[in-house]
């Protein structure tokens, strides 16, 4: 099967979205599977507001139609909720071709922590662009129900994966500071609630690896932690290897990727009961916990081995596996209309 994805985002951008389509598509060949990508690459992007570093794409329909067309995909799936999202929804229904969707973002959460927009409107127009989706395939089932009950349909599961043979337990302690090492990686902003981390009164060191629009101010406010700046490949893996503990503040995440990283890395987790970890972080890998500075000291005391073995159901392979199941059976269905019924399917 020939399955073009549309996406807003891409490299240069470094975040979930691009990490997850990039690695699943890559396992998805196992099964036959051949990937186009239409993405902002090639057009003419302006910057996200409050993210410059997110650039979305300036292009009109039929500029679209014509990337679709040439494609030639038996199907099309869309990724993101922006520029490119909407107006290959627009082909797709314009041409009554079925198409599924995924929702990657808490955007309505991130929109009202940076603006203050309430979060129901968002979700209406969220609600509004998936609506004709032959299946809106959500990371984990706690945000499955969460969008069922907010008024979507047809949602199902689509879970992530990691590398093994990169994330892996290391004998080098790369680290020369004061132990033990808290660490935590992702995007510097404040949605990412890391001053939740930043703020507690900690034993040893606290390490950022990241980048974002809040880390300058973040680096003033609080000087003693070490903000390391983005890391990738070899140099990310060591990182995760080296410290104790893996924190997680973040209260917004879909999924967190850098959850199983850091456990197939054996780091045990430490983060708030919410959606992402609830789902991501099993007993005996992690703790979950409103304070957060108690589950920060208590994973000090999980076996690195514990989270190591509990990362290993997480893999490419059945993401793709699942993201594939998921499009055989929404062209077996053929849905093009929305029902009137709410459906919720599968996991989800």
């Amino acid at each position: 099967m020939r399955i073009l994805i549309a996406t807003d985002a891409w490299r240069p951008q470094i975040n979930g979205v691009v990490s997850t389509l990039e690695r699943m598509t890559q396992a998805a060949a196992e099964f036959g599977a051949k990937f186009e990508f239409l993405t902002p690459q090639g057009m003419w992007t302006a910057p996200l507001p409050t993210y410059p570093d997110i650039r979305l794409a300036i292009t009109t329909p039929w500029r679209i139609d014509r990337r679709i067309e040439e494609a030639a995909a038996d199907h099309i799936h869309i990724a993101t909720e922006g520029p490119i999202g909407w107006l290959t929804r627009r082909y797709c229904l314009k041409r009554k071709r079925v198409f599924t969707t995924s929702y990657h973002t808490r955007f309505p959460e991130y929109v009202a922590a940076h603006t203050g927009f309430p979060e129901r409107l968002t979700y209406a127009g969220l609600r509004r662009f998936h609506a004709p989706s032959a299946a809106v395939m959500a990371p984990t089932a706690t945000i499955g129900a969460d969008l069922t009950r907010r008024g979507f349909e047809r949602v199902r599961l689509w879970s992530r994966g990691v590398n093994h043979a990169l994330f892996r337990p290391r004998g080098e302690r790369i680290f020369d500071l004061p132990r033990p090492i808290f660490l935590c990686v992702g995007r510097v902003s404040v949605e990412k609630n890391l001053e939740a981390l930043l703020g507690l009164d900690l034993p040893g060191s606290t390490v950022i690896v990241g980048d974002g629009p809040a880390r300058a101010a973040l680096q003033r406010r609080y000087p003693h932690a070490h903000f390391l700046g983005a890391m990738h490949g070899e140099e990310l893996a060591e990182t995760y290897a080296g410290a104790d503990v893996f924190v997680f503040p973040s209260r917004t995440d879909t999924f967190g990727i850098v959850l199983i990283e850091a456990m197939a890395s054996g780091l045990p987790v430490a983060a708030f009961p919410v959606p992402g970890p609830i789902d991501v972080v099993g007993p005996g890998a992690g703790v979950l916990d409103e304070d957060l500075r108690a589950a920060c000291l208590e994973a000090l005391t999980i076996p690195r081995e514990a989270a190591r073995e509990f990362s290993m159901r997480y893999t490419w392979r059945e993401s793709a596996k699942q993201f594939l199941e998921n499009i055989e059976m929404s062209r077996q269905k053929g849905h093009r209309v929305k029902p009137k019924r709410l459906e919720l399917v599968g996991d989800a």
